[in-house]
């Protein structure tokens, strides 16, 4: 079967608005039961950045602007161990390692949001405290050091005191922390441990199917069935023009931010080369002064010795006047 390759934003856009697919694939990733997931209002999500870093929200219509990272934003109700609770889940794919900053202001956005809050009994009184939130991260790039395809990254109380494991959640805590889970695609490859490394194969980048990476081969009969309208709906999107239309305009901006990077790198390597020269000039520049100093002291020394030869010639003329004028007198 040929499915789009949902490592394209338009693809994955096209997947992760469906909302069915959606509560599947994010339950599937943090391992809990998702209830209801609704998307947050249309202003805060899938926003992107110029290339003069102004902002622009999805609603307005954009042509060639360069973007590298993805967003969507969901509230959600999971059902947990310890009961229900409602959350933010903060979805986001990014292309290159430089896109870190972009996800700390996005993170900074959700946890600064006036409308992300509930209502809890704190003390005996009802009180506002900001929603727990998820991120999701999905990185087209490598990780420095973790090879592993998908990473959990998970909160846990300790006391400090007795170095025991606290099992129940505080709303203070919860509000100000959150639990972050990160995806690799390039280390989504042929192994197929357990179900979570099966739904995320649809992102296996080995299963290209053309030159150009838009369309990826998978076998239906490998997907467990609660996992099959993820794949069906990845198949619809290899029908649909316009979705195989952006993609096109996708490979040309990664195209673009590609040779930028690169330029950006070389301009980073003359900067480096440019400011050790540099250091190098203040480096002589100090040798010379110091020279100059040794030079000048120098010829203190000397001006101070010259001074005592004057002197003494001085104090000699002085004396042979003085034993000519004797020597004159007694004739």
């Amino acid at each position: 079967m040929q499915i789009a390759n949902p490592i394209y934003d338009v693809v994955f856009k096209y997947l992760m608005e469906d909302a069915k697919v959606a509560k599947l694939m994010i339950s599937s990733i943090i391992g809990e039961e998702i209830e209801t997931l609704a998307f947050l209002p249309q202003e805060f999500i899938g926003e992107i950045e110029k290339s003069d870093g102004t902002k622009i929200s999805k609603r307005k219509r954009i042509s060639m602007d360069p973007l590298t990272v993805y967003r969507l934003d969901f509230s959600a109700r999971i059902k947990t161990a310890e009961g229900h609770k409602n959350v933010i889940i903060e979805l986001q794919k990014a292309k290159f390692p430089t896109d870190i900053m972009r996800f700390r202001k996005y993170l900074g956005e959700q946890f600064s949001n006036k409308e992300n809050f509930q209502k809890v009994m704190i003390g005996n009184r009802i009180r506002k405290t900001g929603l727990p939130i998820i991120s999701i991260y999905f990185l087209g790039h490598k990780l420095d050091y973790t090879k592993s395809g998908a990473i959990k990254v998970s909160r846990q109380y300790v006391d400090l005191m007795t170095d025991k494991v606290i099992e129940t959640k505080e709303s203070f805590i919860e509000s100000l922390t959150l639990d972050s889970y990160v995806i690799q695609i390039p280390y989504l490859t042929d192994k197929r441990r357990n179900d979570l490394e099966i739904l995320l194969s649809v992102f296996d980048q080995q299963n290209n199917a053309d030159k150009d990476h838009h369309i990826l081969n998978v076998r239906e009969s490998e997907f467990p069935e609660k996992y099959r309208p993820i794949i069906r709906k990845l198949q619809k999107a290899v029908e649909d023009n316009n979705v195989r239309k952006t993609m096109d305009l996708e490979d040309g901006i990664i195209d673009e931010l590609e040779d930028l990077e690169r330029t950006i790198e070389d301009l980073g390597h003359e900067n480096e080369v440019v400011k050790h020269e540099n250091e190098v000039v203040k480096h002589e520049n100090e040798v010379v002064k110091h020279e100059n100093d040794l030079v000048k002291q120098k010829l203190g020394t000397v001006e101070q010795r010259l001074g005592s030869v004057e002197q003494e010639k001085e104090d000699l003329r002085t004396e042979l006047e003085n034993l000519r004028k004797l020597l004159n007198n007694n004739k």
